[in-house]
C-alpha cells in the first residue's frame, strides 16, 4: 500500500462532477453528526463520489489498486481545489486484509463487489460509522454489464449482511437514468 496526498483545500460543495445519485441523496448523514473517522471511497475509480464529500469540508482516503484511476483523482481533487488522501491498494489480494481495523469514520462503496472483502470492511468501521453501498444486483444482465454472477448481489444479500446495523435508508430493485438493476443501503454501525 502507498499513501499520496492532494494539498488543496476548499469547503464549497461541488454540483458538477459525475456523483453518484444516491451519495447527492443521502450526503447528510456524513453531515449531520462527527464522525469517528475519514471517510473511505472503496475502489474509487475516477474519485467523483470522494472528491464530491471532500468538497463538504470531510476527510476522505480515496483507496483503488490502479495507479492510473488514483491519479485521475488527484488530478480531480487538484481541479476542485480539496484535500483527498490516494490509497493504492490491492483489495482482492487473496489471505489479506487490505484496511486497518477500527479506523473509518465512513465507507463509500459504489458498483463494486468482492464478497471476501465485506468481513473487513464491517471490521474497518469505527462504531457509529456509515457505510453507504451501492452494487449491481442478478437482475442487472438484462439492462448491459457486468453480468458476471460473481460481481451481481442476490436478492436480499445485500441487506442480510447488515442486518444487525441500524439501516438509514434500503433500496434493491430497478433504478432509471440509466436503467439498471442496484441493491442500495446506508447504514451505521452499531456500538
Amino acid at each position: 500500500m502507498t499513501e499520496r496526498a492532494s494539498t488543496q483545500v476548499n469547503r464549497t460543495p461541488i454540483r458538477t462532477l459525475n456523483t453518484a445519485v444516491f451519495l447527492t441523496e443521502h450526503r447528510r448523514v456524513f453531515l449531520e453528526r462527527a464522525l469517528p473517522g475519514p471517510i473511505l471511497d472503496l475502489a474509487c475509480g475516477g474519485g467523483h463520489n470522494g472528491v464530491f464529500l471532500a468538497a463538504e469540508g470531510l476527510s476522505v482516503v480515496c483507496c483503488d489498486r490502479s495507479p492510473e484511476a488514483l491519479e485521475r483523482t488527484r488530478a480531480l481533487a487538484d481541479e476542485h481545489q480539496v484535500t483527498v488522501s490516494l490509497l493504492e491498494a490491492d483489495l482482492e489480494r487473496e489471505g489479506a486484509n487490505p484496511l486497518p481495523i477500527d479506523f473509518y469514520g465512513g465507507i463509500l462503496v459504489f458498483r463494486y463487489l468482492h464478497r471476501p472483502l465485506i468481513i473487513h470492511i464491517k471490521e474497518s468501521l469505527k462504531v457509529g460509522g456509515v457505510l453507504m453501498y451501492e452494487t449491481f444486483t442478478v437482475e442487472q444482465p438484462r439492462f448491459g454489464k457486468p453480468r458476471n454472477p460473481d460481481f451481481l448481489l442476490e436478492k436480499g444479500e445485500l441487506r442480510g449482511w447488515f442486518e444487525d446495523w441500524e439501516v438509514i435508508d434500503f433500496f434493491e430493485g430497478i433504478r432509471e437514468g440509466p436503467e439498471r438493476a442496484v441493491a442500495q443501503i446506508v447504514c451505521r454501525k452499531p456500538g
